[in-house]
């Protein structure tokens, strides 16, 4: 028999630090891109970040085979979309804005993995999908009740897909490689690519400031923690378990952001309660109880 425990147990306790953390880089970020480009900063993050997760783990990079190198390309490119996407974005939107946005990944999975495997969300996505859409519509603008999406917003939104992409690929190749692999290539690989792709983007090289030099260390260092992390806690903590501490996401974003003086109307605290429920909603699942057989006399 199974014990019970109403006591997170490790794994979770170290999803919720990990999500504290998460939820309060977005305004870090936010303050740096007053001094650097996006490309720029994400390009640096994560390449520190994969230096330092290649130090660390350069004892099982040995006999790394061809599956784990694609899944970290394919990876690496989803995270340098969604965080080059949301950096853009956090040039012109507050912390607490882009954190409520990114949170409408949950959500999108199960729409992009129609789109993708043609396999329909199921009556609890629909819902949750639509209270995460109601939300957006509240938080993207003073105009109750209308879609009014600037440059940041659309981003963000972006951003968002690009995650959920992100989730669907780590689905398709866990349990298949060595997570540690595979998080160094990813992390290496977003961050080359930001930064090959700065003069595509017309985006200079800025003054040194520590403004964007201390986040770049801080932040590098704890993407590598918190993808660590993740692929170790992961392993015995489930999907839904999961996507119900990451929830806490865009909660923590928006404190922080309160703490740092974001002063959100009323209509946009709404819409930011609206998105968590549907990120909540769209984790349930109800399945019909079988029919009970009558004892056989």
């Amino acid at each position: 028999m199974k014990s019970f425990s109403l006591l997170p147990s490790r794994q979770e306790l170290a999803l919720i630090l990990v999500t504290v953390f998460w939820g309060g880089t977005f305004f870090v970020v936010h303050l740096a891109m007053q001094h650097a480009g996006p490309l720029f900063f994400v390009g640096l993050r994560f390449s520190w970040a994969g230096v330092l997760s290649l130090a660390l783990c350069r004892g099982h990079m040995r006999g790394i085979t061809r599956q784990e190198l694609w899944a970290g390309l394919l990876i690496g490119i989803s995270i340098f979309l969604g965080y080059g996407l949301q950096t853009y974005g956090l040039q012109t939107i507050t912390g607490s804005q882009s954190a409520f946005i990114t949170a409408l990944y949950v959500p999108m999975v199960p729409l992009v993995q129609w789109l993708v495997m043609g396999r329909p969300p199921h009556l609890m996505s629909w819902i949750g999908i639509t209270l995460a859409f109601a939300g957006l519509i509240c938080l993207s603008g003073p105009q109750a009740g209308s879609l009014s999406l600037g440059p940041g917003e659309i981003a963000t939104l972006l951003c968002a897909v690009a995650v959920a992409g992100e989730i669907l690929l780590i689905g398709r190749f866990a349990g298949r490689v060595d997570s540690r692999r595979v998080t160094v290539v990813q992390l290496l690989v977003a961050g080359l690519l930001s930064l090959v792709m700065m003069p595509v983007a017309g985006e200079a090289i800025p003054a040194f400031s520590w403004y964007w030099a201390l986040p770049v260390l801080i932040m590098g260092l704890m993407s590598m923690v918190i993808q660590l992390t993740m692929n170790w806690a992961q392993k015995t903590v489930s999907p839904t378990r999961a996507t119900v501490i990451y929830t806490g996401e865009p909660v923590w974003g928006g404190v922080v952001g309160r703490i740092a003086g974001d002063r959100l109307p009323a209509l946009a605290i709404f819409g930011g309660a609206l998105i968590v429920a549907g990120v909540l909603v769209s984790e349930l699942k109800f399945t019909p109880k079988k029919a009970t057989q009558p004892a056989q006399s």
